[in-house]
């Protein structure tokens, strides 16, 4: 791809805008960790399901939907859409909880919530695993992805792609803190979109496509059906049916934690109030799995009709590296075809793409090491200035070690397995430690260790020629991992009862759960109505699969079938707001 003048105009005035952004929260981020990790607790819903949305946007996200669309076709896509069943209970269940809480970190928690030496294992672990090994796997996913572009549109090597991305990225991470990363969101998202929506709008005008109408006639009916094929089980099984039924609650993966937690716990805690928590996750989710998907789908259907086969990529592009050849190159290998302004704005999107969920990842994950780590077991008592160094320091060190990892990962459908695969079995019990009050520190680190070594047992005896599917993997580290956290759970003793009654007071989660505690304090129930979150839960899930199918049969040109999908569109509206408005009618928002 060569670049016009008005494509290097455009990217310079991106640029620029970006850095003022962050140039303009530098100081505030200085004051301190609270300032540079939860912007001192004042964001708008708005903002922060903005920035939510924009850090899931990233550029492995389009090269997964095209490598699942490829595969699969369009209803491959549920593997990762099932995730909206989570954060929907996120919104009606846990985001008031999380605001509630008052720390600062969702790693904070452990010692709010459990007692002991095991509270403390279990928050110091995690702050290495997430912060560290989870997370640098992560942004490796991410700049793989932004490689495989970067060799297609500019010839660029992986080493040269690497070096440009983390000196970027880390220019961006350790100036703003949290505020500057959401507002600066709020432009990387916008030009996000406008890219992808124009990278769907040209690949349409391809020759080999011809328009909407052309790709429909073309492409196999099942291919664009939103629904698999249930008549063959096999394929139905991984990509809907195990999805729907075990993954959503079961999977501990970034962005759709069952009950909430990483980048998305930071940003409910950054929140206003509890009203504005719920508000920013109930944005995410709509225009998460509502209003985006649909642009990455076109382009990755059009990707067939121009490369049919990975052949016709590598023919096409044959100084792209052989190892990089996969079905999630067809997406960067469709913008080839944009014209000059459009292209100059489909780089800056993949750049707004790339750093809003680095810019994000580097922060969350500095939190972890600093907050949960360095300030908990070694230096609790330095000054907020150090604090701001040490976060910057981790940053950097974050973005070298993302960097190498990089040099061993293939494509970003292995990546999304195996990080679905190592948090296998452990959703259940994020869901349940808010409602029940047996559950203790000891079951979450059986949940940890017990599913990260099932995972790696796993993944490398199908390498060793072991022939499991990836829904049978994720069955059996489900299955085996919630039978040891449950034995351990029941072998182990309850936590501390004055931190159970301490964790009671201030979060008051609804339910019969605590029932024992809330007999000892002589409370009457929680102001939280179960019913109400659960008629909000179901129906938000409604809301926005109708949404999502509507605008998928529009495409389509199926107009009766969207017509239908209007109609529980339009009651689940409706629902929504009623069920909001009691909500927060009945609760001190």
């Amino acid at each position: 791809m060569k670049l016009g003048v008005w494509d290097y105009i455009i990217l310079v005035a991106y640029l620029m805008i970006a850095l003022v952004l962050v140039g303009l929260y530098f100081k505030r981020a200085s004051k301190g960790v609270e300032e540079y990790f939860a912007a001192g607790r004042s964001l708008p819903w708005w903002l922060l399901g903005t920035s939510m949305v924009a850090t899931t946007f990233s550029t492995d996200t389009p090269n997964l939907v095209a490598n699942l669309v490829r595969e699969n076709g369009v209803s491959g896509n549920w593997v990762w859409w099932s995730f909206l069943v989570t954060g929907m209970l996120t919104v009606f269940f846990y985001a008031r909880l999380w605001r509630r809480s008052g720390v600062l970190t969702d790693l904070e928690f452990y010692e709010l919530r459990y007692s002991g030496k095991s509270a403390t294992i279990v928050r110091g672990f995690r702050a290495l695993y997430l912060g560290f090994f989870f997370n640098t796997v992560i942004m490796a996913t991410v700049t793989l992805s932004a490689v495989k572009i970067a060799n297609i549109l500019f010839g660029w090597s992986r080493i040269e792609t690497v070096i440009i991305c983390s000196l970027g990225s880390v220019a961006f991470s350790v100036t703003s803190g949290l505020w500057g990363v959401v507002v600066t969101d709020l432009l990387l998202f916008i030009m996000a979109m406008v890219g992808s929506i124009s990278a769907a709008w040209f690949s349409l005008q391809h020759p080999s496509v011809g328009g909407l109408h052309g790709l429909v006639d073309k492409i196999d009916p099942q291919t664009l059906s939103l629904l698999p094929d249930f008549s063959h089980m096999e394929s139905a099984l991984a990509i809907f049916i195990i999805p729907l039924a075990v993954q959503w609650w079961s999977v501990w993966y970034p962005g759709a934690e069952p009950g909430g937690g990483s980048y998305i716990a930071q940003r409910m805690l950054a929140a206003k109030n509890e009203r504005h928590s719920m508000g920013a996750t109930l944005w995410f989710n709509i225009a998460h799995y509502g209003l985006r998907p649909w642009p990455w789908i076109i382009v990755g259907l059009c990707s067939i009709l121009v490369y049919p086969t990975l052949g016709d990529i590598q023919q096409v592009f044959p100084h792209v590296s052989p190892n990089l050849v996969g079905h999630d190159i067809a997406y960067p290998a469709m913008l080839v075809f944009l014209p000059e302004g459009f292209r100059g704005v489909m780089v800056a999107s993949l750049i707004a793409a790339y750093l809003s969920t680095m810019d994000t990842s580097l922060n969350w994950g500095a939190s972890y090491l600093v907050h949960d780590f360095y300030r908990r077991f070694f230096k609790p008592q330095a000054s907020q200035h150090h604090y701001v160094m040490i976060s910057r320091f981790s940053t950097l060190l974050l973005m070298v070690f993302a960097a190498l990892i990089v040099f061993v990962l293939d494509t970003a459908k292995d990546s999304f397995d195996l990080l679905l695969s190592i948090g296998a079995g452990t959703g259940l019990i994020y869901l349940l430690r808010w409602f029940w009050w047996r559950i203790n520190a000891w079951s979450e680190i059986a949940a940890m260790i017990s599913s990260f070594i099932i995972a790696f047992a796993l993944f490398f005896a199908k390498h060793a020629g072991l022939e499991l599917s990836t829904y049978s993997t994720l069955i059996i580290s489900v299955a085996a991992t919630t039978f040891i956290w449950m034995l351990v759970t029941l072998l182990t003793k309850p936590d501390d009862i004055n931190v159970l009654e301490k964790f009671y007071k201030l979060v008051r989660p609804a339910g019969n759960g605590w029932k024992p505690i809330q007999n000892r304090l002589r409370l009457g129930p929680s102001d939280d109505s179960v019913t109400l979150s659960i008629l909000g839960w179901i129906l938000g899930c409604v809301f926005v699969y109708s949404a999502l199918f509507m605008m998928g049969y529009i495409l389509y040109g199926q107009y009766i079938l969207a017509i239908i999908c209007l109609v529980p569109f339009l009651v689940s509206t409706i629902g929504l707001y009623k069920i909001l408005i009691r909500m927060f009618s009945t609760q001190n928002y």
